[in-house]
């Protein structure tokens, strides 16, 4: 466990005890830290207080005794409406951190990469992850993906911290520091949360505030949005400037692809000459040209943290790809079945739709602002659609007139409904939802994972009748 001793006696807050405020109430406390916390869920409050810590409202306490209050990112402390425990903290001039913020000043002498983007940032930051191990490094993979930043491997000069970084995450940082910071995109999303699409903007440029002047800046500049962000920091005090990156057109001094020979040529133009890398048709779980991007954007990190071309190139060869993020589950009967479940917008679904001809789609859940109207110039890619959740009725109101539909209600009667008539045609069966998961599931991942159950389900009966009826 990350080494936590710069906290010993200091009284600190823990608001939100998820796998993140756990990870920390247990950290903190064997540092010898005294730990306040609280969670609105009895179940996760009796699970701190077993750990040793002190359970007690914290929009009820005293909070001039506190040193620092470590914030689950997912409770608001300014939009829509501040938790009154945030309020509070703020009034005593308490700051409010989360668990990444501890573990960069754990681990000083460790190299820290922070990747953020309203898409593709999960599989850029799986992608870095497995590319420095491949390359022999010493890595650990975590932040919003996977595992909880305290309960990461210390690491010392030697290693890197390649973290995936929402925005409500970024805008908690204080005295956090990376060597290379990563944008991929900017789309409208979360913009409840930051008072509007400005605010979500910010927060996430937040993050090269956390770039010392000799840190590596690497930015997308396939959206109005983040070529806006990179000239901007162009203009700052960064000595090394912004390496740009592009899915679609040559950038000098960048990395990009060039699709003109259809396949992806990936391009290393950081020198001043163009040099192939590899063409991604080599690099299977990267479909679609979305993952150009992705893979554009992993080549320029690890380029910065001194990994050679070749390694980095065989790297993205061998990626086993992410689940949840356009995962091959299974192919049965010649239908293959692809768990999307990641995709919780259009922006999202409309990368999985490009890639597959022939879709047997399944699609809802809880709404997000726009719906699935954006997503009309691929859907003659569609089959059928099984609508599920709260959004059915809106999804169908978008779709009615467009294309066949379904509305199946829950994910077990839509992979039924999808896998029967989808048998004999050579399709896809794809759970893209384009839809968060909370009306029916506790996140994308468990939705995800629930898909990849049914799906193996119906494999394994398959393969028993088949093997029954040889008998």
């Amino acid at each position: 466990m990350i080494d936590l001793s710069r906290f010993a006696s200091r009284r600190i807050a823990v608001m939100g005890l998820a796998r993140s405020g756990l990870a920390s109430v247990s950290a903190l406390l064997k540092a010898g830290a005294e730990v306040l916390a609280w969670d609105d869920n009895e179940a996760r409050r009796a699970e701190a207080e077993k750990l040793g810590a002190t359970v007690t409202d914290l929009a009820e306490a005293n909070w001039s005794g506190i040193d620092l209050a470590v914030w689950s990112p997912g409770i608001p402390h300014s939009f829509p409406v501040p938790h009154p425990a945030a309020t509070a903290a703020k009034a005593a001039g308490v700051a409010l951190v989360c668990d990444i913020e501890l573990l960069a000043l754990a681990c000083p002498q460790a190299r820290f990469v922070g990747i953020t983007g309203t898409n593709g940032k999960s599989t850029t930051t799986a992608l870095v992850g497995h590319i420095l191990k491949q390359a022999g490094r010493k890595a650990e993979v975590g932040g919003n993906l996977g595992m909880a930043a305290l309960t990461l491997a210390p690491l010392g000069t030697d290693g890197v911290y390649v973290l995936e970084l929402s925005s409500y995450q970024i805008e908690l940082l204080r005295e956090a520091r990376f060597d290379v910071a990563a944008l991929l995109n900017i789309t409208p999303d979360h913009l409840d949360r930051h008072g509007g699409f400005e605010g979500y903007v910010a927060a996430k440029r937040h993050l090269f505030d956390q770039l010392p002047a000799d840190g590596t800046a690497i930015i997308g500049l396939d959206d109005e949005t983040t070529r806006g962000v990179a000239q901007a920091l162009g203009r700052s005090i960064l000595s090394r400037g912004v390496t740009g990156i592009s899915a679609y057109r040559p950038v000098v001094g960048g990395v990009y692809v060039d699709g003109s020979t259809g396949g992806g040529r990936l391009i290393d133009a950081r020198n001043g000459s163009a040099r192939t890398i590899l063409d991604l048709t080599e690099a299977p779980a990267l479909p679609g040209s979305h993952n150009w991007q992705n893979a554009a954007c992993a080549f320029a990190i690890c380029a910065a943290l001194g990994v050679e071309a070749e390694a980095i190139a065989a790297g993205i060869r061998s990626f086993p790809g992410l689940a949840h993020r356009q995962e091959r589950v299974a192919v049965l009967d010649g239908v293959t079945f692809v768990n999307d479940s990641k995709a919780t917008n259009a922006e999202a679904t409309e990368k999985a739709l490009a890639c597959y001809e022939r879709i047997y789609w399944i699609a809802g859940g809880r709404a997000k602002e726009g719906g699935i109207a954006a997503l009309a110039p691929h859907f003659g890619r569609v089959r059928h659609a099984y609508l599920i959740g709260e959004s059915a009725d809106a999804f169908a109101a978008t779709l009615d007139g467009k294309l066949t539909w379904s509305k199946c209600g829950t994910l077990e009667q839509a992979v039924a409904a999808a896998a029967k008539d989808a048998r004999g045609t050579g399709g896809v069966v794809l759970l893209s939802p384009a839809a968060a998961s909370f009306d029916q599931f506790d996140s994308f991942e468990q939705r995800g994972d629930r898909f990849r159950e049914l799906v193996m389900a119906m494999t394994r009966h398959a393969a028993a009748t088949v093997t029954g009826g040889a008998a």
